[in-house]
């Protein structure tokens, strides 16, 4: 066999790819072309319509943007609405929420009960999928076996292919019902192979609900409160569904446009959360909470933890990425419905228990960062916490693995892909294909001996 450097040639070819593919960013404007889909103001780009939720941060005031306070709204009822009246009615509303996302009204308790029922029985995954996708292909990250696992599911399904719309609803009702004990089971088996501990998986408890039936299969005892049920209840039904233009749900949409099946649309979207830019934040959120914990002597000192924030926002600490995880968003402006109701909550939880002082330094690093990237960075862009800042440490309150924090999103967030996905399917009549503009010369083919070799070569 001839001798071979493929870490060099490797080197090489990635030398040469990014001479030839990188793009000069002055050329966006030059071209007028909106990165990301977003005007210069940060607004974005409108590329569709829907009736299932708008998220309102700001008003165009005489062609400015001017901030307000943020606005989610399900189905034309505001998400405020929707949890207090929960709250008030001491029960769960996770059910309730996919159902209104789903089919656009508010259930009867009829219509509901049965829906719940209908979500129950709907959990159990087909004979031998554990064994044969999770059991026997471990993977050290749940979104990536989330993935995998939506997309097999294909295989098992006789009507893969039928495109009806009762077709389309009951694979997304199934997946809604599936994916936490899919998540539930990979990540049990997460833990025998890769971090030499105990596996243990549960029954299905077909009595219990959504966000019961997470608690129940993680625990190995299955006991969890009925605050902490609720509290994760609430979390589900805050993640449940954020618009059309998100990454992972235009990401649908944009498969869904195309024509091909369910399983892959939805399990692109889950590919599509998992980005540290989307989903993954909350854990990007933890990380540099254990970091602020680890060189912060006193927490309560406000001006310790500004020049702590100062440094990681200079790129000196943390990752050194210069970002405060947590704060800002590409709608919101004042301020994060989902932010402002989960903190609230997060904090009646928390109260008199050790991980108080660490909302508390959360709550501080919140409260300073606007000023202090004023300070440092010269920006007077509204800021403020996006629902990643607190989600992470409630979830850690519960006992919920670090690793499992995107996973639940996906568990919320799959109730509004498929609410999306259906309406692409009912109204969307093209294939979503914005344009690229082109910088690439035309040049005339070289033939190969009359091409001159790499320097490197």
């Amino acid at each position: 066999m001839p001798s071979f450097n493929s870490s060099t040639n490797i080197k090489n070819l990635c030398r040469e790819m990014s001479e030839n593919s990188i793009i000069d960013p002055a050329l966006y404007q030059k071209y007028h072309v909106k990165r990301g889909l977003r005007k210069s103001d940060g607004t974005g780009v409108v590329a569709g319509i829907t009736k299932i939720c708008n998220v309102h941060g700001y008003v165009i005031n005489e062609g400015e943007v001017e901030p307000i306070p943020g606005q989610l709204i399900y189905r034309g009822y505001n998400i405020n609405d929707l949890v207090q009246n929960v709250e008030e009615e001491d029960r769960f509303g996770f059910e309730e929420t996919v159902y209104l996302l789903l089919f656009g009204k508010l259930p009867t308790k009829k219509e509901l009960d049965n829906f719940c029922t209908f979500l129950s029985l709907s959990r159990e995954l087909p004979n031998g999928f554990v064994e044969d996708m999770i059991l026997k292909a471990p993977s050290k990250n749940i979104m990536n076996k989330l993935s995998r696992s939506v997309l097999a599911l294909y295989s098992y399904d006789e009507e893969c292919e039928n495109k009806s719309l009762e077709n389309e609803m009951r694979t997304a009702v199934s997946l809604i019902a599936k994916l936490p004990v899919i998540m539930s089971n990979a990540y049990q088996v997460k833990r025998r192979v890769f971090d030499n501990q105990s596996m243990i998986m549960h029954p299905i408890n077909y009595e219990e609900n959504t966000a019961q039936s997470i608690l129940s299969l993680l625990r190995p005892d299955r006991k969890y409160t009925k605050d902490e049920a609720q509290m994760l209840d609430r979390l589900l039904m805050l993640q449940a569904e954020h618009g059309g233009g998100n990454n992972s749900t235009f990401t649908c949409r944009v498969l869904t446009s195309s024509g091909t099946d369910p399983y892959s649309a939805y399990s692109s979207a889950i590919c599509a959360l998992k980005g540290p830019r989307h989903g993954g934040a909350n854990i990007q959120v933890i990380n540099m909470l254990d970091n602020f914990k680890a060189n912060i002597k006193n927490w309560e000192d406000e001006s310790e933890v500004a020049d702590y924030m100062r440094k990681t926002i200079r790129k000196e600490t943390n990752d050194r990425s210069g970002l405060i995880y947590g704060m800002g968003h590409a709608v919101y402006t004042v301020s994060d419905p989902r932010a402002v109701i989960l903190k609230k909550k997060a904090f009646e939880l928390a109260k008199g228990r050790e991980i108080e002082a660490e909302f508390r330094l959360l709550e501080t690093i919140e409260r300073l960062t606007p000023e202090i990237f004023k300070e440092v960075k010269g920006s007077d862009k509204a800021m403020c916490a996006n629902v990643d800042m607190y989600s992470g440490l409630v979830y850690r309150m519960l006992g919920i693995p670090d690793e499992l924090f995107t996973p639940l999103f996906a568990v919320a967030r799959m109730a509004g892909w498929a609410a999306h996905r259906m309406e692409e399917v009912l109204t969307g009549s093209r294939i979503i294909r914005p344009a690229y503009k082109s910088i690439a010369k035309e040049l005339e083919y070289v033939k190969l001996a009359d091409r001159s070799a790499s320097e490197n070569e």
